[in-house]
Parts: C-alpha cells; structure tokens; sequence
C-alpha cells in the first residue's frame, strides 16, 4: 500500500535541544545521549536502505531536529508547513532548499497552521489531525493540494495529544498501531488495527519504513504485537526524546 522510501532528511539536535516545547515530567534531558540516540537512528535508517541527508544544528530554533514538523512530502510533492508554535516559525526555510532538489514545492499560508506530525499517509488518502498545532485552515489547505494529484483525506479531531502521530501510525499492509481513543473513530474503519495497551501509547508512535518497523524501547506488549506482523522490529533507545514531547516520526522526512 505504501510506496518505497529512497531517502530521508535530518537533523542534528542542537546543544540547547532542552529549551525546546514540552509537556513531559521525565526529567531534563542529556544531549550526550541525545547524540547518541539520533545517530543510532539515522544508522538505522541508512540500513534500511534510505540516503539520508543530515543537516546542522538550528540553535534559534532548539526543537529544529524534529524535522518533520516542518514539511510533508509526497511522492509528488513537497509542502513547506506553517508551524502552529510561534517558537518554531522559521525551522521551515532551511528545509524547502533541500527539498526542492526532489520535489515541487508548495506552501501552507497564514491563518492556515499545520504541522507535519499531524499528517498520516496511507498510500494515497492522508489523515490530517486538527490540534493545537494544525487548524482546520491549514488542513484544508493541505487537502487541497494533495487533491490536485489525485490524492483524497479525512480530517481527524486529534483531542488531549499533541500530534495525530503521537497516537496512530501506519504498521503496514492495511494495518494501523493506534490508541484506543483512535482505534474507536469511524474514519479508521476498514483497517487491520493494531491497538495499543493503555501503558504503552508512547509506542504508538512508531515508524514504518520499507517493509520493517522501528519502534521505542521499553513497550513489550506492543513489540509482542508488531513482531506478530511478521515484519522486522527495529527496537531503538528513544529516552531523550521523550523528554521533548518526541518520537521516532519527528525525526526524519522520509520520501
């Protein structure tokens, strides 16, 4: 269902990753391990078989290395996003260069806001998630241009969490990992659901890439769920970025 991936983009966290937007009471976090955290995941997804280009450190912008905030990227087409936190404005411009060597380029417009963690594809219809980040403005506007290459969406109340992603992703074939709250919505009918335990949802936020998963650490009941797929389960320390309200989707553009 899902096309191939041949490339991702990244970035390096920055030395004051821990001044960025969070909710989360798991502590400060290390930017040694950090660093050593993002560079295990880039290796993993150059295992994978994806080119990943990997950027420097914004340091005006402390949550700049969840990049995919900042643009969703189609296989037609690559739309630069309107971050809804004014502190991330601006994380954007250092994306679109590098995209517009590999796809058309689009733009989401002020009132509109949108931010990459809301939107979910699934071949060629996309979920966009109304949130504190991503308004009804901007979700219609991302509608509009997905339609125009034959694309259809669903808009999708994303509730009390922060990303439609941090609580529903693709697994594969026609199945989806989500949370209860999400595996009860009428937009998910007519998929596999994969639904996850009510002390695991921070695994919900994993990834699919090429036919294997990559999934947090710490969340056995969902890696005993995701290894029934039959697919290979990638399993990577993701402590840090926890702290930071992120997860393994923020980490990369995939395309």
């Amino acid at each position: 269902m899902q096309d191939m991936f041949k490339y991702a983009i990244a970035r390096k966290p920055g030395t004051n990753f821990g001044d960025g937007l969070t909710t989360s009471e798991l502590g400060a976090p290390d930017f040694k391990r950090m660093t050593v955290q993002h560079d295990a995941y880039v290796s993993t997804l150059e295992e994978l078989g994806l080119k990943v280009f990997v950027l420097e450190p914004e340091l005006a912008f402390p949550d700049a290395h969840f990049v995919e905030d900042a643009a969703v990227v189609t296989p037609d087409i690559a739309v630069i996003t309107n971050p809804g936190a004014a502190a991330r404005q601006g994380e954007q411009k250092t994306i679109e260069p590098v995209l517009a060597d590999f796809r058309p380029i689009d733009h989401i417009e002020p009132p509109g806001t949108l931010d990459g963690g809301d939107v979910l594809m699934v071949g060629a219809h996309f979920f966009i998630g109304i949130s504190e980040r991503t308004n009804p403005e901007g979700a219609e506007q991302l509608g509009n241009i997905l339609a125009r290459f034959g694309n259809t969406w669903t808009a999708v109340d994303v509730g009390r969490g922060l990303h439609l992603k941090s609580g529903v992703n693709y697994a594969g074939g026609d199945t989806l990992l989500l949370t209860e709250a999400f595996s009860r919505m009428d937009v998910f009918a007519g998929y596999a659901k994969i639904v996850l335990d009510p002390n695991e949802t921070y695994a919900g936020n994993s990834l699919w890439i090429n036919d294997h998963l990559i999934m947090p650490q710490g969340f056995p009941d969902t890696l005993a769920k995701l290894e029934r797929l039959g697919l290979p389960v990638h399993v990577l320390d993701m402590s840090e970025v926890q702290k930071m309200d992120g997860g393994l989707t923020c980490l990369s553009l995939r395309f």
